[in-house]
């Protein structure tokens, strides 16, 4: 249990903006093979990030006036929330890596955009559509609350509890499938200055098992809420938005970097809305 704590400890430090620090840091303690292991507990962070998404979406839909707006506006701000706790840490790998592929066609100069901190036309135009396409569906999920609230049907026709739900699982779901990239893929960072080095080598079976016992029970609780068919449609996409991501990067870059995980958890992340919207559908 000590070592699981340290270890889901250090994720915390590594992957959000919550402090880890003084005496508690000092206890964790820190080495690269811990961080590899810390692995293990990427879709435990989901399960902060998601509950704190949750939450604030779940009060503002109490708290603001009804309106066929409010669900984007919660959508809008649950966002926000999640970016203030992570550090935007998933976005900027998605910036890097739409910068880098749509600046070259050639493997290492892809990856040297990749390392340049500043964002350019393909970046900055990939965080637009991915956050337009997350507030969309987030919305989309939330407005028939708001629709039927008033009605005799609300009851049976929406569950409250759907969007915080689905928010919770996706980001949960989001982040455990892109370690499935570093498993079957070569990292092809530069590994002497790599923020990922540690994740350079092939994650274990364990530290894997542990992943998908976060997603399982993330999914577990969600399905008290969401309709089956809809999270096996949510599931599916995300699996599909993964396959398709790993394709792209063997393709384009032979391997993977620190950026290509963030850039994957950000489009399984929509894949899941999406594929839930289509599924209550």
């Amino acid at each position: 249990m000590s070592q699981f704590l340290r270890h889901f400890l250090l994720a915390v430090q590594f992957f959000t903006r919550i402090p880890v620090t003084g005496a508690l840091a000092a206890w964790v303690g820190y080495s690269p093979t811990m961080l590899r292991a810390s692995a293990a507990h990427f879709p435990g962070i989901g399960w902060l990030v998601g509950a704190v998404a949750a939450a604030v979406y779940a009060l503002l839909m109490v708290l603001l006036p009804l309106s066929l707006f409010t669900p984007l506006v919660a959508a809008a701000l649950s966002t926000v929330a999640t970016v203030l706790l992570t550090g935007a840490f998933h976005e900027d790998g998605l910036a890097d890596v739409s910068d880098g592929l749509g600046g070259s066609g050639d493997a290492p100069r892809a990856l040297e955009i990749m390392k340049d901190s500043r964002v350019g036309a393909f970046g900055a135009l990939a965080l637009v559509l991915v956050l337009g396409c997350k507030l969309a569906l987030i919305a989309l999920l939330g407005s028939v609350e708001t629709e039927l609230r008033d009605s005799e049907e609300a009851a049976l026709a929406h569950d409250p509890w759907l969007v915080p739900a689905a928010l919770f699982a996706a980001h949960v779901v989001s982040r455990g499938l892109p370690l499935l990239l570093i498993r079957v893929l070569p990292h092809v960072g530069d590994t002497a200055t790599s923020k990922s080095k540690p994740l350079a080598d092939q994650i274990s079976m364990g530290s894997l098992a542990a992943a998908f016992l976060w997603c399982f029970m993330a999914l577990a609780l969600a399905s008290y809420v969401l309709d089956a068919i809809a999270l096996i449609a949510a599931c599916s996409f995300s699996v599909i938005a993964l396959l398709w991501m790993g394709r792209l990067f063997t393709r384009r870059l032979q391997g993977f970097t620190g950026d290509c995980l963030g850039a994957t958890q950000q489009v399984c992340e929509i894949a899941f809305y999406l594929g839930l919207a289509i599924g209550l559908a």
